[in-house]
C-alpha cells in the first residue's frame, strides 16, 4: 500500500499533460455587442474577422453628427440581417479611441465604412451606398450573393417586393436570353436596390405580364413603373435611375447620398418649416409642379426649422424667418444658384420658374452682404459681393484676398497671420490685403471650392488671377507679394477641387464645426 501511495504523484505528473490535451480548448471571449452591432477594438478586430466571413465595419467618432444619424439605421440593418439568418455581421470601431486601426485602414473622415470578406484585410471594399437600413442590406447582399435573386414562385416574388422601398424584377421566359443577360448586367451595376429575376408562369400571371419585361416596384408615388424600350444595360439603368427616387424627396442625413449621387444634377429646393400652418398645402403645390420635370429637375424639400439644416440655409443666403422659400442649384463642374423672381409658392409659379430656367432665361443669383461703412478702415479690407469687382480688379493695385468661412477651423488659424500681413502692408502704395466671407458673398469672376482659398489679383489690365499655394506663414506671404505673385503661385495641376463629400474631416474643434466642414486637410 505504501508503494502505491508513492507511485501516485509520479502517475499524476505523467498523466497531467495527456489530461490537458483531452480537455476542450478554451473558447475565445464573446465579442461585445450593442444593438446587434459588434463593438470592435484593436484586441478583438482579428477575432471578428476570423469568426465572420462577411463583416461590415463602421469607423466612427462619438461627436460626429453623421455617425449619430447613421446609428439607428445601421442597427436596423443588423437586426434585419440577423432575422433573415444571414451570415453577414455589422460592426463598429470608435476611431478616436482605436486610432491605430483607423490609420491602418486609411480612415480620413467619419463615418468611414468598409466591407471585409473572408478575413482579407489587404483591400476591404469601401461602402458608398445610401445610409438607410434597406440601402445597407441591399448593398451587402449584392456583395455576397447573385446580382438578382432567382424567384421560383409567387411567394418569393412577394417577399422581395415587400422587402424594400424600391425593388426591380425582370420577367424573362428564358433567363439565359440576351435580354436577361443585359438585365443582370444592369443589376450588377446598381448597389442599393434589390433585383429579382423570374421565368415562373405563376409569377408572370401574378403581375399580369404576358411577355418579357421589367417592373420597378416602389412604395411611393405611382407604386410601380414598367420598362419600355430595348433591353440594353444602359436603357435599363436610365429607367431605374429616373424612377427610383420619389418625385419630391426630403433632404435628410439618410437621403443625402441618393440626392447627390443621382444622375439629375439640377435641384430645386423648397425650404419649408414643418411648423408652418399651411405646411401640407405648400408641399402639395411643390409636388404638383414636380411631375412636369421628371428626369430633368430633382424636387427636394428641407425642414428649415431643423438645426442640422442651418448650414444649408446659410449656403443659400437664407435666414429662418425668410422661409418658406425656393432656390434652384446646378451641381455641375461649377455650382450655380438661382432665385425665383416671385416669392409666391403656387404650383404655377414654381412651374414657370423651372420652365424659364430650362429655357436659359434665368440669371444666376449671386449673394452679397451689405457693404460695411468701415470696410476699408482696418489693415485688412473687407470685401463683399457689391464692392469686389471695384477693389479686386483695380488696375493700379495688387490685391491679395483670403476667401474664408466663419466656421472654418483653418481660417481661424490663419486669421492672426492674415491680420499681421495687413498691418505689414497697411501703408504700401499699391498692395492691398483683403478678405471676403464666401459663405455670404459670391462673385461671377471667382469660384471658391474650399476654405481658405487665397487669390492674388495683380495690378494692370487683363483681370488676371493667381492662386496662392505656398506656405501659410507671414514670411511665405511676403515672399509671394514681393515677387509679384511668383514665389508660391500654384501650378495648374496644384489647384484643388472642392471636397463635396458630406463627410466630416478629421480636425479637432467643436461638434458644429466638425459636422459640415469643407476645410482642406
Amino acid at each position: 500500500m505504501a508503494a502505491v501511495r508513492a507511485l501516485l504523484p509520479l502517475l499524476c505528473s505523467a498523466l497531467l499533460p495527456l489530461l490537458l490535451l483531452l480537455l476542450p480548448a478554451r473558447a475565445a471571449a464573446a465579442l461585445e455587442e450593442e444593438d446587434g452591432v459588434l463593438v470592435l477594438r484593436a484586441n478583438s478586430f482579428e477575432q471578428a474577422l476570423a469568426e465572420h466571413r462577411y463583416l461590415l465595419v463602421e469607423f466612427y467618432a462619438p461627436w460626429c453628427g453623421h455617425c449619430k444619424a447613421l446609428a439607428p439605421e445601421y442597427a436596423k440593418a443588423a437586426a434585419k440581417l440577423k432575422a433573415e439568418g444571414s451570415e453577414i455581421r455589422l460592426a463598429k470601431v470608435d476611431a478616436t479611441e482605436e486610432s491605430e486601426l483607423a490609420q491602418q485602414f486609411g480612415v480620413r473622415g467619419y463615418p468611414t465604412i468598409k466591407f471585409f470578406k473572408n478575413g482579407d484585410k489587404a483591400a476591404p471594399k469601401e461602402y458608398t451606398a445610401g445610409r438607410e437600413a434597406d440601402d445597407i442590406v441591399s448593398w451587402l447582399k449584392k456583395r455576397t450573393g447573385p446580382a438578382a435573386a432567382t424567384l421560383e414562385d409567387v411567394a418569393a416574388a412577394e417577399t422581395l417586393v415587400d422587402s424594400s422601398e424600391v425593388v426591380v424584377i425582370g420577367f424573362f421566359k428564358d433567363t439565359a436570353s440576351e435580354a436577361a443577360k443585359e438585365f443582370l448586367l444592369a443589376a450588377e451595376a446598381v448597389d442599393d436596390i434589390p433585383f429579382g429575376i423570374s421565368s415562373s408562369a405563376d409569377v408572370f400571371t401574378k403581375y399580369q405580364i404576358s411577355k418579357d419585361g421589367v417592373i420597378l416596384f416602389k412604395k411611393f408615388d405611382e407604386g410601380k413603373n414598367t420598362f419600355e424600350g430595348d433591353f440594353t444595360k444602359d436603357n435599363l439603368l436610365n429607367f431605374i435611375k429616373s424612377n427610383s427616387l420619389p418625385l419630391v424627396i426630403e433632404f435628410t442625413e439618410q437621403t443625402a447620398p441618393k440626392i447627390f449621387g443621382g444622375e439629375i444634377k439640377t435641384h430645386i429646393l423648397l425650404f419649408l418649416p414643418k411648423s408652418v400652418s399651411d405646411y401640407q398645402g405648400k408641399l402639395d403645390n411643390f409636388k404638383s409642379a414636380a411631375g412636369n420635370f421628371k428626369g430633368k429637375i430633382l424636387f427636394i424639400f428641407i425642414d428649415s426649422d431643423h438645426s442640422d439644416n442651418q448650414r444649408i440655409l446659410e449656403f443659400f443666403g437664407l435666414k429662418k424667418e425668410e422661409c418658406p422659400a425656393v432656390r434652384l442649384i446646378t451641381l455641375e463642374e461649377e455650382m450655380t444658384k438661382y432665385k425665383p423672381e416671385s416669392d409666391e409658392l403656387t404650383a404655377d409659379k414654381i412651374k414657370e420658374f423651372c420652365e424659364k430656367f430650362l429655357a436659359g432665361k434665368i440669371k444666376p443669383h449671386l449673394m452679397s452682404q451689405d457693404l460695411p461703412d468701415d470696410w476699408d478702415k482696418q489693415p485688412v479690407k473687407v470685401l463683399v459681393g457689391k464692392n469686389f469687382e471695384e477693389v479686386a480688379f483695380d488696375e493700379n493695385k495688387n490685391v491679395f484676398v483670403e476667401f474664408y468661412a466663419p466656421w472654418c477651423g483653418h481660417c481661424k488659424q490663419l486669421a492672426p497671420i492674415w491680420d499681421k500681413l495687413g498691418e505689414t502692408y497697411s501703408d504700401h502704395e499699391n498692395i492691398v490685403i483683403a478678405k471676403m466671407d464666401s459663405t455670404a458673398n459670391e462673385v461671377e469672376a471667382v469660384k471658391i471650392h474650399s476654405f481658405p482659398t487665397l487669390k492674388f489679383f495683380p495690378a494692370g489690365p487683363g483681370r488676371n488671377v493667381i492662386d496662392y499655394n505656398g506656405e501659410r506663414t507671414l514670411e511665405g506671404f511676403k515672399k509671394f507679394l514681393e515677387s509679384g505673385g511668383q514665389d508660391g503661385a500654384a501650378a495648374d495641376d496644384d489647384l484643388e477641387d472642392m471636397d463635396m463629400d458630406e463627410e466630416t474631416e478629421l480636425e479637432e474643434g467643436d461638434e458644429d464645426e466638425q459636422k459640415l466642414q469643407k476645410d482642406e486637410l
